[in-house]
């Protein structure tokens, strides 16, 4: 039921103290996981007190329990562990605070640590976060390589000392983060989005030493996992060693099986790439001078030919051809001309034999009327007094046709 208050009749602080009590002591007893810190066993006291703390969100909750409770967990109850507890939320009007009286603790043991594990890696496969067409590869020789691990940690000397061992003139951007314990979640989620902001930065390096199944959990944190896949930036896990396997080691876009191994990952080694580059240019000299030696022996090869070895020999045979040629042809001309002459010859003694000029030569006329020049051929066809013209081999006569 809301309270009714106004800025003339408010509310006194006990009150809504009380009222806020009441409402939270309605919730019951629930079920809570966490982190254990900070916690307090005083001598001579029956209460134990500590915080149970989120393992993703900067979120805590204030615990009490009796102490037989936390006795009844045994040495498993420590800073850090991952618990279970039973407990009923009670608000304390005295002091405003908000707490969980506690009645039952069960610590979260190996085996159903796994089997959580095994249900998000389930879940996370099924979305496709851990297939391979989404994994980016790191580019061959970054401008600055990020990376996230513990502070002064022998995994930070192992990816600092290895890469610039390969590659001396490596940019290596760090962020020291915690790496176990409630708050590493948060601050590796917060330094890889600070490397993901930075445009030199080309692969993120998330670096940690060997550790329990404990140790282990914030690098199979959900959010975390989310933020690796959300980030723009490749990522390469470097976790542990060769027999560890947290899910970053699925979702990340390259997995190295120690921080050694994700140095030699992210950057090449010089030596070798110098090596690489002597082989090629060596390979490629090779090329170069077979393919001269090719030519070389081809050119040579069209030099032995005749027509380079001797290019006049061929120019002699053709001025033969062309000379026995000329000949050949002045012979046919001589000889077609003079065939030729033979048949003018002939045909104009032909011709002089049928010309009627010869005729004439040999004492014959040609009669024809002078009036219209028609060659008589026969006494009839011209009367008595008819003017006639005769034509004679030296000339012409006149005459006149009289009766016979």
């Amino acid at each position: 039921m809301a309270l009714t208050s106004t800025p003339e009749q408010p509310l006194p602080v006990r009150t809504v103290s009380r009222a806020v009590g009441d409402w939270i002591h309605r919730l019951g007893r629930v079920w809570v996981e966490g982190q254990v810190t900070q916690l307090v066993r005083r001598p001579g006291m029956g209460t134990v007190f500590l915080t149970l703390r989120d393992p993703v969100a900067d979120i805590s909750l204030r615990v009490t329990c009796p102490r037989a409770v936390c006795e009844a967990v045994g040495p498993a109850l420590v800073d850090g562990a991952r618990v279970v507890v039973w407990g009923k939320p009670s608000f304390h009007p005295g002091r405003g605070t908000l707490s969980l009286a506690v009645v039952e603790i069960r610590p979260l043991g190996a085996g159903a640590l796994l089997a959580r594990l095994e249900q998000l890696r389930a879940t996370l496969a099924a979305e496709g976060l851990f297939a391979a067409g989404r994994k980016r590869r790191p580019p061959f020789l970054p401008a600055a390589v990020g990376l996230i691990t513990g502070r002064a940690s022998a995994a930070e000397r192992d990816v600092v000392e290895n890469a610039r061992r390969r590659w001396p003139a490596v940019r290596i951007v760090l962020r020291e983060v915690a790496v176990q314990g409630p708050l590493a979640v948060s601050q590796v989620i917060d330094a890889l989005a600070e490397l993901d902001r930075i445009a030199e930065v080309e692969v993120i390096v998330i670096a940690r030493g060997g550790g329990s199944l404990e140790d282990l959990l914030p690098f199979s944190d959900e959010a975390l996992l989310r933020a690796v896949v959300a980030a723009r930036t490749p990522v390469v896990s470097a976790i542990g060693h060769e027999q560890d396997a947290p899910l970053l080691d699925f979702v990340a876009d390259v997995r190295a099986s120690t921080p050694t191994d994700a140095a030699k990952r992210i950057v090449p080694d010089v030596g070798e790439q110098s090596a690489a580059v002597a082989q090629l240019r060596a390979r490629a000299r090779r090329t170069v001078e077979h393919r001269l030696d090719r030519e070389e022996r081809h050119l040579a090869d069209l030099r032995r030919r005749p027509a380079l070895a001797a290019p006049g020999r061929d120019l002699d045979r053709r001025e033969q051809d062309v000379a026995a040629l000329l000949a050949r042809s002045r012979r046919c001309v001589h000889h077609a001309l003079d065939v030729t002459e033979r048949d003018l010859v002939s045909t104009r003694a032909r011709m002089r034999a049928l010309s009627p000029a010869a005729t004439l030569d040999r004492g014959y006329a040609v009669v024809q009327r002078e009036s219209d020049g028609a060659v008589v051929r026969a006494p009839g066809q011209v009367g008595p007094g008819e003017r006639l013209a005769l034509r004679l081999a030296g000339g012409q006569l006149r005459a006149e046709a009289v009766a016979d």
